[in-house]
């Protein structure tokens, strides 16, 4: 139920997403959308995106601050459970009009600049996620084919994935349509959760491991790379829009990540027990296993794959909302033109940087603390409560709030700063 002052906001007179001819009652969260997509499909939607390489880093972060990781990824789980909920109550709460994307509930909220606040961040995690989906594409598929007759430079196999996307990227109009990649998606992520585990356990060192409880000054960056594993309030406006019953939000935002907290809890703490210190980032490249390891690199670059149109769809979403790609304004093939161009350009951009910036795990830490620690923790819950009030909050949610918020800025300014830092010796390094 929405809070009672919601009706005082400012609305804003935004379009709905390009695919909105599709869905009827779009404005009313209780209402049943013909058109739309079951409660399985945004569920998957929902573990494909936010699991996947943050799973296989979880071990690497507790490398960076220590045990108390664990307490950490405890809260980010509860905390971007209750943000994703708050996110898709800020859809609702700016005006008898659902808003369409992340960037309209900044506007509503704070106004112009507040929206473009959003937006930039929103950009900055969608194609930034993307660019690091394509760097651990590239580096799979040359590690994998290596000295086969197959082998190719890795700006080529950062190219060559691109082309393939591309492809369907342009004709996807609506989140509905990447429902089944997405299953696939989530179902490799549990295969390759499991197959690090098992191959881990097989392969226990014999020699002591060291590990450290609090590492007090890498602590903001393995929260950054934590924030990055839970990365999906970027997609949720969209996911949400596809939905047959939205008022089935709260649980398919619940149920899948809990499945995906299961799956980093089944990676992080066996991963980081076993090899310590010395984990990796992914970690199925610590495996002795050399079949395993290959098997995980072939697995999670197929989720990769699939989820990248994911990413890239939903920013496209927004992009196309914002300058009228529609039928109804560009005609049937002015549309396809224009949504045609701006996802080619998208693609050239994201393989571009790729390319020139193959650092997987510092630019997932840079990623995850300049993007993910606001978009997933203080943008959605200062949203919230600009457009419902204070007063009617209870103190102990509000505390929850504040610690949630808290949590995004302290990962946001320390784990920027470490991950430049990293960045930097990276390139230098290579020079």
């Amino acid at each position: 139920m929405m809070p009672k002052d919601v009706n005082s906001n400012p609305t804003v007179d935004v379009d709905i997403i390009s695919d909105s001819s599709s869905f009827d009652n779009v404005d009313d969260p209780t209402a049943t959308r013909s058109h739309g997509g079951s409660l399985w499909h945004a569920y998957v939607n929902i573990v494909c995106i936010v699991a996947g390489t943050g799973a296989l880093s979880l071990p690497y972060a507790l490398k960076q601050g220590g045990w108390i990781g664990i307490l950490i990824l405890f809260l980010a789980w509860f905390m971007s459970i209750t943000t994703g909920r708050l996110l898709v109550k800020c859809l609702y709460a700016g005006g008898p009009k659902r808003l369409s994307s992340y960037k309209d509930i900044g506007t509503v909220a704070f106004g112009p600049i507040g929206g473009w606040v959003i937006f930039f961040f929103n950009f900055i995690i969608l194609i930034g996620a993307s660019i690091l989906y394509y760097v651990l594409i590239g580096q799979n598929l040359h590690s994998l084919l290596k000295g086969t007759p197959g082998e190719l430079t890795l700006a080529l196999w950062v190219i060559i994935p691109g082309v393939v996307v591309a492809i369907p990227f342009i004709f996807i109009k609506s989140m509905k349509e990447v429902a089944f990649t997405s299953a696939i998606g989530a179902f490799a992520t549990l295969a390759v959760v499991l197959i690090v585990l098992i191959s881990s356990l097989q392969n226990l060192p014999t020699g002591p491991i060291e590990h450290d409880d609090v590492i007090w000054d890498q602590f903001p960056v393995a929260l950054s790379t934590i924030a990055f594993s839970f990365a999906g309030n970027m997609v949720y406006p969209n996911v949400e829009r596809s939905m047959k019953n939205p008022q089935q939000w709260n649980k398919a935002v619940t149920l899948g990540l809990s499945s995906c907290s299961v799956m980093y809890f089944l990676t992080a703490v066996p991963g980081y027990y076993i090899y310590g210190t010395t984990a990796l980032s992914p970690v199925y490249n610590n495996l002795a296993n050399q079949g395993a390891r290959m098997a995980s690199q072939i697995i999670i670059t197929i989720h990769v794959l699939l989820a990248v149109p994911i990413l890239l769809t939903s920013l496209s979403l927004d992009f196309e909302a914002m300058f009228g790609i529609t039928q109804e304004r560009r005609g049937k093939t002015g549309e396809f033109l224009m949504r045609a161009s701006l996802r080619i350009i998208i693609m050239v951009v994201v393989c571009i940087v790729a390319i020139y910036v193959p650092y997987f795990g510092d630019l997932l830490s840079l990623i995850g603390s300049f993007s993910n620690c606001l978009l997933v923790f203080t943008f959605p819950v200062v949203c919230y409560l600009k457009l419902t009030g204070v007063r009617n909050k209870p103190i102990y949610m509000l505390a929850w709030y504040a610690l949630t918020v808290l949590l995004g800025i302290v990962g946001l300014i320390f784990g920027t700063i470490d991950a430049v830092e990293a960045l930097i010796n990276d390139f230098q390094g290579a020079a």
